[in-house]
């Protein structure tokens, strides 16, 4: 697997819709030193966006990271009526954990205006952001700031589909198909994005030996996890079944976290995507052409990981410190 540099950031915004895979990918991020997370903003998506913003909070009171201040966002998509999952994460968003409202304040402004704020104010290229749900809350951003595009690090993302299919119709993932208005602005703004499709999330998968190495720590956020991973090994085998006993299911939004962290888990290659938004057939549909200039693409798809190697990862960073 060839070794991909760490991109030249210092600070990280993460966009998300808690969502299972959302909390483990935060409680990833808030357990990672090397990161320095300057917020958290949510958007409708998984559950509405009311949920995700509180369920944001609930996990940053569970990882005493109160630091980090959570911004809620868009409500709808761009032009669409608003999309769910919560077949997939529970009717709260958060599998098996019983909600409760969380003590810490929401940010001082909405998600559109804190993107902007935070990645305007500093070094051209040194604010990367994770969008781990639709795109809606950056696309917003930037069409409020047109500057936003060139001045971003890279826009890390969960989404899309190609040799795997989608998981929402034939050919489209949930968070592009949530919102592709959206994806379209963000992917046409010019700005670098990796992508972190079905192609390589469903290589990463909750063994039932992955989660038992996670359920061996005893920390508020561990249990949380551990928690996340046994409500999706249920939901994913009761709705979309297994090949085998110990196949587990798929962790998609801690992928695009464990690369800002450890890059070299992932090959990525260069090419260009679009995103299909006028057919309701295709909605949402991620054409992905490798035929391109490797020196001038300013979009990278994930195609291989190392999945012991994020497990691995998370059970590491999710272990109190000595």
């Amino acid at each position: 697997m060839s070794i991909q540099s760490l991109p030249p950031v210092s600070s990280l915004i993460i966009d998300c819709d808690p969502g299972v895979d959302d909390a483990v990918a935060l409680m990833l991020a808030f357990a990672a030193p090397e990161l320095e997370l300057l917020a958290v903003t949510t958007v409708g998506g998984n559950v509405p966006a009311h949920t995700t913003q509180r369920n944001a909070r609930i996990l940053r009171q569970i990882a005493g990271r109160e630091d980090v201040p959570v911004h809620g966002g868009a409500e709808r998509p761009l032009k669409r009526p608003p999309a769910g999952a919560g077949e997939f994460h529970g009717p709260e968003g958060l599998g098996d954990l019983e909600p409760f409202e969380p003590t810490g304040i929401i940010g001082d402004g909405p998600a559109v205006n804190a993107i902007v704020d935070l990645v305007m104010k500093r070094p051209a290229g040194s604010t990367a952001i994770a969008v781990l749900g639709p795109m809606t809350n950056l696309a917003l951003a930037m069409k409020r700031e047109r500057r936003l595009a060139e001045h971003l690090g890279p826009v890390v993302v969960m989404g899309g589909a190609r040799s795997e299919g989608g998981n929402i119709t034939a050919s489209a993932e949930f968070n592009i198909w949530a919102d592709p208005d959206a994806a379209a602005v963000v992917l046409g703004s010019g700005c670098e994005v990796i992508a972190f499709s079905l192609d390589v999330t469903h290589q990463v998968r909750a063994t039932e030996e992955r989660i038992r190495a996670v359920e061996k720590i005893k920390t508020p956020s561990a249990k949380t996890v551990a928690s996340m991973l046994r409500f999706s090994q249920r939901i994913e085998r009761r709705i979309v079944g297994w090949p085998t006993p110990d196949w587990g299911a798929p962790l998609h939004d801690p992928c695009p976290v464990a690369w800002l962290i450890q890059p070299a888990l992932f090959e990525l290659r260069p090419c260009r995507i679009e995103v299909e938004t006028v057919s309701d057939l295709t909605r949402g549909h991620t054409a992905v052409e490798f035929r391109v200039d490797p020196t001038t693409a300013r979009h990278r798809w994930a195609v291989a990981a190392d999945a012991q190697g994020v497990f691995d990862l998370i059970v590491d960073k999710l272990k109190a410190p000595e």
